[in-house]
């Protein structure tokens, strides 16, 4: 699904990216973890089309480099952001529908009379606006403006409004990030049964090491840009670099309990 080769990428001489390269099986759910200045946001600005770097990004063999974010979306790649890409004064729904403009044919012409082949397209996104509704327990907020909802519903409207558009590929940048252990929980139940149900790719930044342990197929571990690690959650839980970088033990010694490295592959 996801091909990534010899990625780099510098401001002014300092190297954000240095030759990354991993691969993301279709279907997986693919973690990245590294502490702050890893590159992990840097990684999926690249992803998105937002820079510029050298080296290749394929999906399903198709390069993204060089292509503009828009291009990038059409070829089925959404992303959500650490800070929240929504309309505070529209609804839930209206949220969710602006997601879905992609899937809608024809243009302004076309929506003003109505031609049938836009009208079907409109009305199979509000269907899938409200599966998406239904999908991540959003049923009794779907009429409520976005401000006045808390913020962990407010991520999963996010998240809503990235799958709205029918991507291949999601990649979440930190989606629990200021949320609580039950709004946590509960966005893992609901981000499991979405990828389920809508056979998703997912690629995930996130701080939550043990939510990332728990969920993921394999882990990607990054420092200062390069990569020190890719395997299952007990690999990446037991290298000594990447136990090094999150806890501050130098490779090779000792390392002290982990307990907030724990939690299993689902």
């Amino acid at each position: 699904m996801l091909r990534v080769e010899a990625l780099t990428l510098s401001f002014g001489g300092v190297r954000a990216l240095n030759e990354v390269g991993f691969e993301v099986a279709e279907g997986e759910f693919f973690g990245i973890l590294g502490p702050n200045g890893a590159g992990k946001t840097s990684l999926f600005n690249c992803l998105s089309g937002l820079v510029a770097p050298t080296g290749s990004v394929t999906v399903e063999g198709t390069e993204l480099l060089g292509r503009r974010p828009h291009e990038i979306a059409e070829l089925g790649v959404a992303r959500t952001f650490q800070n929240l890409g929504l309309f505070g004064s529209m609804s839930v729904t209206g949220n969710i529908l602006v997601g879905a403009h992609r899937q809608i044919s024809g243009g302004a012409l076309s929506a003003a009379l109505r031609w049938p082949r836009t009208f079907r397209s409109e009305r199979q996104a509000r269907e899938r606006a409200d599966e998406l509704i239904d999908l991540l327990g959003l049923g009794a907020y779907r009429d409520a403006t976005v401000d006045t909802l808390p913020y962990g519903i407010r991520k999963r409207v996010e998240i809503a409004k990235a799958v709205a558009s029918g991507p291949k590929l999601l990649l979440l940048d930190e989606p629990v990030a200021g949320m609580n252990h039950e709004e946590t929980d509960q966005f893992v139940e609901f981000v499991l049964e979405l990828k389920a149900r809508m056979g998703l790719t997912i690629v995930m930044i996130e701080h939550d090491v043990p939510m990332v342990m728990r969920i993921s197929d394999r882990i990607l571990a990054l420092d200062f840009g390069e990569v020190i690690g890719v395997g299952t959650p007990e690999e990446i839980r037991h290298n000594e670099r990447f136990i090094s970088a999150y806890l501050g033990t130098p490779a090779g010694a000792d390392a002290p309990a982990e307990p907030q490295l724990h939690g299993g592959n689902r």
